[in-house]
């Protein structure tokens, strides 16, 4: 049900939405290593798995990265090897491994800490994470953001963009209390924060509460109106609490403001449920 314009919203949405791993299964837990990737992917990059046989490169692009992959590896003066993962973070990005490049950009932030190094790799793993499609591979991923958005936020505890992101991998964790808490945080310092106020509205889809829902998405389509996202997600939270006449218009509004065919297909599709 949701409006294809590539933002992430739930990792527990990733199976049913056009995710960005390709629509391949996660490995068992056993399998990946302590990154959170598949074991060996790092000395045999674009190769596939028998529980990832989408997650496959053209041969170029695997022999290319392949070859930069070993010259990393074989580096030991700084500066190159710096540089080159830098460029591997960057590869792998263009080809949607973002654990991948989260990885690499680690390896810098590990060099060079601080605030935006430690958060470039955090937002690619947030990325993996938000388009995860089994639980065990969002427990890893989820982990691995919030280890590092922690990190971020020691260099700056005001960064509300990452402690939003901490607080969505946090719903994949033993303590998803602390996530809702830290997102509330985020809308007490800035209560038109529209990243803060979209998944709270997820979260109450995912948890029912429907009127709530409604709330924050009508609260978000009040900070800007051009949002589809909020548009759509106002029609759906509107439409289960009973509010017809005023889902359509959400839903109406949605389609107006986006030339995303799939976006309109959604809402012609929630259009007819409320016939």
């Amino acid at each position: 049900m949701k409006p294809k314009d590539g933002q992430p919203t739930l990792a527990q949405d990733g199976s049913r939405t056009a995710n960005r791993d390709q629509g391949a299964a996660a490995p068992a837990v056993g399998e990946l290593d302590e990154h959170g990737h598949p074991a060996g992917s790092h000395d045999e990059p674009g190769g596939p798995t028998a529980e990832q046989p989408h997650m496959t490169m053209p041969s170029a692009q695997r022999r290319e990265i392949g070859a930069l992959v070993a010259k990393y590896t074989a580096e030991t003066n700084l500066g190159p090897k710096l540089r080159m993962a830098r460029e591997l973070a960057d590869k792998y990005k263009a080809v949607e491994r973002f654990d991948s490049a989260g990885y690499y950009l680690e390896q810098i932030a590990l060099v060079r800490p601080g605030e935006q190094t430690f958060q470039r790799a955090a937002d690619q793993y947030y990325e993996a994470y938000s388009f995860a499609t089994t639980e065990a591979r969002q427990k890893l991923l989820g982990a691995k953001c919030r280890e590092l958005y922690e990190r971020v936020l020691k260099n700056n505890p005001d960064n509300l963009d990452a402690k939003t992101n901490l607080g969505m991998a946090y719903m994949a964790s033993e303590n998803p209390v602390k996530g809702i808490t830290l997102l509330r945080e985020v809308l007490a310092a800035d209560p038109r924060n529209e990243k803060a106020l979209y998944n709270l509205g997820l979260l109450a889809i995912q948890s029912n509460q429907y009127d709530k829902a409604a709330e924050r998405f009508k609260e978000l389509t009040q900070v800007n109106s051009e949002n589809v996202n909020a548009q759509f997600y106002l029609g759906v939270s509107l439409a289960q609490t009973g509010a017809k006449a005023e889902a359509r218009q959400a839903f109406l509004k949605a389609k107006s403001i986006s030339s995303d065919p799939s976006l309109a297909a959604s809402v012609d599709e929630q259009l007819q449920k409320l016939q």
